[in-house]
């Protein structure tokens, strides 16, 4: 026998065949179990995803001679004459081959007949949208009045070019685009049925390509079974869609986790052997950081995943915000990778741009990098104020003040630290700026004030009116800080209670508000701004004094 393509060998037959269109199929079965039919019926919805086929089931329960319910008996005449498509009362017109207005009447000709087997004559019209304003027309009459043997079934994948005055007219059913879900439960199911061997990932990758049709989906598993010899691997997959393995995408995360540069970019050399399309690279990118955040909050939703392992082990070795943040950037990278001078750079910066919020913080400089070390504050630049145009009085004031003083905070990271009293907490901000703190950790330890830090214990004080920042996972990303830092085992403690003193939130606060009064009476003091308030009624423009960096 000739072979049948799997799009069309499994063509639902069923109303509880259909996938995905719950909807609709609810919809439909209920007006079928009452006998409450409309005379028109619009399916609307991208391609491959059930239109003509719900028609169809449609058009086969109107008729059916030993209907139960809402579905087809799929065993008496009329049922096995749909399903041979030898039904003479179904009249199925493909309107894109048929536009002209003369097909149109020719069409309705027969309208006013009656049905010679079944209890309607049903005419579907597929891709209705392409019918002339002229068709339109012609059809409009008999649509509004049909007579009563006679259903209208229609499909578009276009309703926006169908005049409202048709659309009034019929009942409307939106059908919506698949789930990559869907689509691989279904293929799965067909080829445990097929009896084909295949590879998880490699249905996961084709119903990805399917981009929400269930036929594409099916039209590529077909050509991938071809390739594969009559299986269905994911290197075969990968070679015919011209996309990456997960391998290399594995590479590519732990490179980022691990802070390694130059492995980084070994892992993208090696990918660039392969011609990717890197939009496709970070789309696999992202699935497999979708895979581990959900690993790190229910282990339970990934175990179906050949790589579960692998992304449970990864979800264990970076934080969740970090994780989350990785997501972000490969999100908004895909965004700004058409704008780069080549897909491969902007990729690259891309994956650097995660290098750079990793876990482990700033990078380390290489040996050709020399450690800066601080030097003295030179004085500040003499004011250079720019002359107002002469129809405006008021002062345009453009120069920063310096404070007068900056001492450097530096603190030897692996310096020797002695038990810590309430009144030496000022050494805490000079710890933080050590330790690299970012994000939420960052954030909760500047609110806090250092009560104790000695060999084994650190002891800190958090006001409970900022209890929110305080987490188990960013408590223990902030030990995890203090160990990587000293070295050693610290276990960490925060009480909640109105701190002694300021925190290192309030000190910078009030440090920059200083500043900002300096750089306020700097300029108001100043000579020049003084004349030019006098002479020429100026004023300086409130919010526009900052203080130099």
């Amino acid at each position: 026998m000739a072979y049948t393509a799997l799009a069309r060998k499994w063509r639902p037959r069923r109303f509880d065949e259909i996938v995905g269109q719950e909807h609709v199929v609810r919809a439909l079965t209920h007006a079928l179990e009452s006998d409450r039919l409309h005379h028109a019926y619009l399916f609307t919805g991208t391609r491959g995803v059930g239109k003509t086929t719900i028609a169809r089931i449609l058009a086969k329960a109107i008729n059916c001679e030993s209907r139960v319910g809402a579905e087809p008996c799929g065993v008496c005449p009329v049922c096995k004459d749909f399903d041979e498509g030898r039904f003479v009362d179904l009249v199925e017109v493909d309107a894109a081959s048929r536009t002209k207005v003369e097909d149109t009447r020719d069409l309705l000709d027969n309208v006013q007949y009656a049905p010679s087997l079944g209890r309607y004559k049903i005419y579907l019209i597929d891709e209705v949208h392409m019918l002339s304003a002229h068709s339109f027309n012609a059809l409009l009459k008999t649509l509004e009045e049909p007579p009563p043997h006679v259903k209208f079934l229609l499909a578009t994948t276009d309703p926006q070019k169908i005049p409202v005055t048709v659309l009034s007219r019929c009942l409307q059913f939106n059908l919506k685009r698949l789930t990559p879900e869907e689509i691989r439960m279904q293929m799965e199911a067909i080829l445990h049925q097929e009896k084909v061997i295949f590879e998880t990932n490699a249905v996961r990758a084709l119903a990805r390509s399917a981009d929400g049709s269930l036929r594409d989906g099916l039209s590529l598993m077909d050509q991938a079974i071809a390739d594969g010899g009559g299986e269905l691997k994911e290197l075969t997959v990968n070679q015919m869609l011209g996309t990456v393995s997960r391998e290399p995408i594995f590479d590519l995360l732990q490179a980022v986790i691990e802070t390694n540069a130059e492995t980084l970019l070994q892992s993208i050399e090696r990918l660039q052997e392969h011609a990717p399309n890197y939009g496709d690279v970070l789309q696999h990118l992202l699935v497999v950081l979708h895979h581990a955040a959900l690993a790190q909050w229910a282990p339970d939703a990934i175990r179906s995943d050949d790589d579960a392992e692998r992304i449970l082990s990864m979800s264990k070795s970076v934080s969740a915000d970090h994780l989350q943040l990785f997501y972000q950037i490969g999100l908004l990278g895909q965004k700004d990778l058409p704008l780069a001078p080549d897909p491969r750079s902007g990729f690259e910066m891309v994956m650097l741009r995660m290098l750079a919020f990793s876990p482990k913080g700033v990078l380390k400089p290489t040996d050709h990098q020399e450690k800066k070390t601080a030097t003295p504050i030179t004085p500040p630049a003499p004011i250079a104020l720019k002359r107002p145009e002469a129809s405006n009085t008021e002062v345009a004031q453009t120069t920063l003040i310096k404070p007068k003083e900056a001492t450097p905070l530096v603190l030897p990271p692996q310096a020797a630290v002695t038990p810590r009293s309430a009144s030496e907490s000022q050494d805490w901000p000079r710890l933080i700026q050590a330790m690299g703190l970012t994000a939420m950790t960052r954030e909760l330890a500047n609110n806090c004030v250092l009560s104790v830090l000695d060999d084994v214990h650190c002891e800190l004080t958090l006001d409970p009116k900022l209890n929110h920042l305080k987490s188990p996972r960013v408590e223990g990303a902030l030990q995890n800080a203090l160990e990587s830092h000293f070295n050693r085992p610290i276990k960490l403690s925060i009480s909640l209670n109105a701190p002694h003193q300021e925190t290192p939130a309030l000190q910078k606060h009030r440090h920059e508000e200083t500043r900002q009064q300096d750089a306020v009476f700097g300029i108001e003091e100043d000579e020049t701004v003084k004349a030019f308030k006098e002479r020429l009624d100026a004023r300086v423009m409130p919010g526009t004094i900052k203080p130099l960096s």
